[in-house]
């Protein structure tokens, strides 16, 4: 049964339960899309201006897309300023897993009316993903200065909020009891503590990186100025930091991070107390 207040089981149309994606995957395109689009935060609507009936915006252009398969245990939602737009405004990918979990991917919210920064293909114009094929440090510079986090193209739309909060509702009216997910980047791993999930695997590295950061540490006297992302003072905020970490200034490579948060349960973990307020994109 679910646990969060108000909320209840996930049926079909048939009063049957639906406690997997596999489960809602195997329902006809009209239903489970009308189940998947819920997920959408109203605010998106209201920002794309389309409506939430249509999924079509005042010209009849359809902007969502949900890709659901028949026979797999995932789904992924894109949603576009427009219909033939390269890029997409939101985006997420969800997955059952073999404990019954439900498996936060990736969630993408973008501004479409914000500056584009090519940190997403390397200097040679190939798609780098998430820089694991190469880097471009001239965009990630202007990307940096612009107020951005790594791996950000645009700024966003600050709604990851409310989409979590609808995932959460959504993962528990299935019957689940956690949600997991493993942090692209430094400020992935923070901006998820903050909404009470805890470390499966990773918990001494983030600790580890708090200590080192701190005036004498390693990582602190590493901050000296021999690259654009090792400035003194990044150790101050969470934004100077994940760059740093981007651009390589562990000892050991940002991966195995893996992170869980029990249904209607906060940890209250925060393994970067002493951060300086910084405005969150």
């Amino acid at each position: 049964m679910p646990k969060l207040p108000g909320n209840r089981p996930l049926l079909g149309r048939d009063g049957q339960a639906l406690t997997s994606l596999a489960a809602i995957n195997r329902l006809d395109a009209a239903e489970k899309e009308g189940i998947y689009t819920r997920l959408l935060p109203l605010r998106l609507f209201q920002v794309l201006q389309f409506d939430p009936a249509t999924l079509c915006n005042p010209a009849g252009e359809r902007l969502v897309q949900v890709i659901a398969p028949e026979g797999l245990s995932f789904v992924r939602i894109e949603v576009r300023a427009r219909p033939d737009d390269a890029d997409v405004v939101f985006f997420a990918e969800l997955a059952d897993t073999q404990f019954h979990q439900m498996e936060l991917a990736f969630c993408i919210i973008c501004d479409p009316a914000a500056p584009r920064f090519a940190v997403d293909v390397t200097e040679a114009g190939a798609v780098n993903y998430f820089s694991s094929q190469g880097r471009n440090q001239q965009e990630e510079l202007r990307a940096m200065q612009a107020g951005l986090f790594p791996h950000q193209t645009r700024r966003g739309l600050r709604m990851f909020g409310d989409f979590f909060a609808l995932a959460e509702r959504f993962t528990d009216s299935l019957g689940m009891e956690m949600i997991v997910a493993e942090p692209l980047s430094y400020d992935n791993a923070i901006r998820y503590e903050q909404y009470g999930f805890d470390y499966l695997t990773g918990k001494r590295l983030m600790l580890e990186i708090d200590r080192q950061f701190q005036p004498g540490g390693r990582l602190y006297q590493r901050l000296n100025g021999s690259s654009p992302f090792r400035i003194p003072g990044m150790e101050q905020t969470v934004r100077g930091r994940s760059w740093a970490i981007h651009d390589g200034i562990l000892d050991e490579p940002w991966d195995e991070i893996r992170i869980y948060k029990m249904i209607g349960v906060d940890a209250g973990l925060n393994t970067f107390p002493g951060r300086r307020i910084e405005e969150q994109h």
